[in-house]
């Protein structure tokens, strides 16, 4: 919109430079309108370009701060042992509580009824 007013000014400009139609209507106004539409673009425009700078900012802090939180728990199993409770409290798995899966069985445990569970007859 801001350009098809920018041509309507010019345009109405090369017909007559002090136009007033009366209620407010003038060139004078329309121009004066124009500019500021331009202007808060002209702000809008900047905060989005400062907005997309700070997100690949965080971005690159956040690779950072991903590659620092590993090596500190390497560092951690480092000196007291990928085994010991101190690892398990910075966060890692513990080598003696991880469990060895088979080859082909699947990550996720198994949504099967326990054996334990008696099945119950409705309606018998």
């Amino acid at each position: 919109m801001l350009e098809k007013a920018a041509r309507y000014a010019a345009d109405i400009n090369s017909i007559e430079p002090n136009l007033n139609v009366g209620n407010g209507l003038s060139l004078t106004a329309f121009s004066i309108l124009i500019e500021t539409m331009r202007i808060r673009e002209n702000l809008y425009n900047t905060a989005l370009s400062n907005l997309d700078k700070m997100y690949h900012d965080m971005l690159q802090i956040e690779r950072e701060l991903a590659d620092m939180a590993e090596h500190m728990l390497l560092g951690v199993a480092t000196q007291y042992d990928k085994s010991s409770v101190e690892y398990g409290m910075a966060g890692g798995v513990p080598k003696n509580q991880r469990h060895k899966r088979l080859r082909g069985e699947s990550p996720v445990p198994s949504l099967q009824q326990p054996s334990f569970i008696a099945s119950v007859k409705v309606g018998v």
